[in-house]
């Protein structure tokens, strides 16, 4: 699919209807490591991609490649245990043509998480950050291309493409919960080479606090939807150049599985606020 329109994203949303009698108002993106919260929904129905009509495939380890729709914390929800990359070869349109899907389904928000690596030296591996804004730095953009007016404006504005009502209620419930919520800027690069040491330091200056491979075309087309969106990541490693070790995926998945009570406590109670 080289050009997103309405009529593909109708013929996957209609495809799944017929599974499920569910209307979600609630969709969430997991990231690495993360697709636990999927083991804790209730009345599910569980399609994998390679159904969907138009859905691409994930690849990476930790992805499990599957959507679930069902009840999460006492709300109907859709939920992607495992997301799509475009350094997996798909362009920015693609990665984010779940998110177009989830809105047709009837959501009105979007929980997008991942796992980062931290830039800001005050951060520990195993710190949730909830996102504050995001600087893209892919080179791509999923609204490339013949605007779809009925999908939204052609010149969307980003000055609050992540929702300040979602992360007052996120950090409320962290702090209910007894742990501190990090707060940061979000840099979304290509990859999937880890960066470099002057990279980092780049990313820095430019005023990133953590950086990743995915979340940016998400958000840009969950904002040109209309959704509202709240953005946690994982602090899973940090950034290259930072400590003296090399980076590495078995890392990320390591420290996921270690923090994923906290995770799973954090979106458990922000779920029923939104």
């Amino acid at each position: 699919m080289n050009q997103l329109t309405t009529a593909h994203i109708q013929e996957a949303a209609e495809y799944i209807r017929a599974k499920t009698a569910d209307r979600p108002e609630i969709g969430l993106i997991l990231g690495s490591g993360l697709g636990v919260l999927g083991d804790h929904m209730t009345d599910v129905t569980v399609i994998p991609y390679h159904d969907i009509p138009h859905f691409p495939i994930s690849t990476v380890e930790g992805h499990a490649g599957e959507l679930l729709i069902g009840t999460l914390a006492g709300r109907k929800v859709v939920l992607m245990r495992g997301r799509f990359h475009m350094y997996e070869g798909y362009g920015p349109e693609l990665t984010a043509f779940p998110v177009r899907v989830m809105k047709a389904l009837g959501a009105g928000a979007l929980i997008v998480t991942n796992a980062a690596g931290g830039i800001d030296t005050g951060f520990g591996t195993g710190d949730l950050m909830l996102i504050t804004d995001h600087i893209n730095l892919t080179g791509r953009n999923p609204l490339i291309g013949p605007n779809d007016d009925e999908l939204g404006a052609r010149f969307p504005d980003m000055s609050e493409a992540y929702s300040k009502r979602l992360r007052q209620i996120a950090t409320e419930q962290a702090a209910a919960q007894g742990f501190e919520l990090r707060s940061g800027v979000y840099a979304g690069l290509l990859g999937p080479s880890y960066e470099t040491p002057a990279e980092i330091r780049m990313l820095r200056t430019l005023g990133a606090d953590a950086v990743g491979m995915s979340t940016v075309a998400e958000v840009i087309a969950a904002r040109h939807s209309g959704l509202e969106v709240l953005g946690i990541s994982c602090i899973s490693n940090m950034a290259a150049g930072i400590l003296d070790q090399p980076l590495s995926h078995a890392e990320v998945m390591g420290t996921t599985e270690r923090v994923k009570s906290k995770f799973l406590g954090l979106v458990l109670a922000v779920i029923p606020q939104i």
